[in-house]
């Protein structure tokens, strides 16, 4: 069975850094960052359900307003966490527009904003039904990294320099379900939505005695159908570590935030990072708090990412791709184990 993620980046890595992570099975998505959004269609946009922003850069924020504009006018809550400061902007945004029409609609959209100081998380609500004017402040203690948690996964955060605050975020899916297909195969059972319930069940810790029913069009008319959960868990699953997805851009390169990039990334399936300059140009790097290839890939081998990717490449790099991949991945294979040079893809 898949992980429950399947991220992708919204642009080429030379355009507007931001990741897009839909679920397998389910029409909802987490947005990490929101630059340019154009070539997200509607409907992707209508599955975000939470919102997670670095920093406000323009061109981690701008497309913030087409999320917006799509939403409007639907009964949806819309979740969004940033860096300290990130209510104030959010305000900012929201009040720049002219709202004197909003009472007029039948579903109102709310977004909760949610911001990250060091060892607190700060809140409020912006509802449409008043005009996106803040409310309903509450602060709580954050007590380590994870700053957002469901039954299935959860979301970290670190709090890097880029001369301003800037947030790394790692997702991690609690534990794996993995099917065993030669027993579906045998049981004369057709893989479908019904095995992401199946799986959400699991997440939920419902009762191991409950039933479950798999819906008949996936079985074939003599094929057992109902099962307790412990049953069914017991013939067809293994339970596995999580996937973990993490996602950095705009950090400084010295060794401090270094630490932290790679205890935030440390044992990820995928590591998204970027690698804004070459190695050739570190000083410009330094200078303006971006990491360059060969640190990208230095931190992906430290971290003992399984995969990585990388983006947000400078625009004085065109055509330039394959000798960016190729200064990371140099870096990853003088950096980390035997076998790491197999381990990395090229795209």
């Amino acid at each position: 069975m898949p992980p429950l993620f399947n991220p992708r980046l919204v642009n080429d890595p030379a355009g507007d850094p931001g990741l897009f992570v839909p679920f397998f099975y389910e029409k909802r998505a987490l947005l990490l960052d929101a630059g340019d959004l154009s070539a997200l269609s509607p409907r992707d946009i209508l599955k975000i359900t939470h919102v997670f922003i670095t920093h406000m850069h323009m061109d981690h924020f701008i497309g913030f307003d087409r999320i917006l504009r799509i939403c409007l006018g639907r009964n949806k809550v819309l979740h969004a966490f940033g860096p300290e400061g990130f209510i104030e902007k959010m305000a900012a945004r929201l009040s720049a527009y002219t709202w004197n029409l909003v009472e007029n609609y039948q579903n109102p959209l709310r977004i909760t904003a949610t911001e990250i100081r060091g060892n607190e998380l700060a809140s409020c609500i912006f509802d449409c039904s008043s005009r996106f004017v803040p409310k309903d402040f509450a602060t709580q203690d954050l007590q380590s990294r994870t700053i957002h948690t469901e039954s299935s996964f959860s979301v970290e955060a670190a709090i890097l320099d880029h001369d301003i605050a800037c947030m790394g975020f790692a997702i991690k899916e609690r534990f794996s379900v993995n099917i065993r297909k030669e027993v579906l195969q045998d049981m004369g059972l057709v893989p479908g939505p019904w095995l992401y319930a199946f799986k959400q069940a699991l997440y939920a810790e419902s009762d191991p005695e409950s039933l479950f029913e798999i819906p008949v069009q996936y079985a074939p008319e003599s094929a057992q159908t109902r099962f307790s959960l412990r049953e069914l868990t017991d013939r067809l699953a293994m339970v596995t570590k999580g996937h973990k997805i993490a996602y950095i851009t705009d950090a400084a390169g010295h060794e401090q935030n270094m630490e932290k990039m790679i205890d935030l990334a440390m044992d990820a399936d995928h590591l998204f990072i970027e690698a804004a300059f070459l190695e050739e140009d570190r000083d410009l790097a330094r200078r303006k708090k971006h990491l360059t290839a060969a640190a990208a890939g230095r931190i992906a081998a430290r971290a003992g990412a399984k995969r990585f990717t990388l983006f947000h490449f400078s625009p004085r790099y065109p055509g330039k791709r394959d000798r960016i991949e190729h200064e990371a991945r140099t870096a990853w294979n003088t950096s980390g184990t035997k076998d790491a040079f197999n381990r990395f893809p090229s795209r």
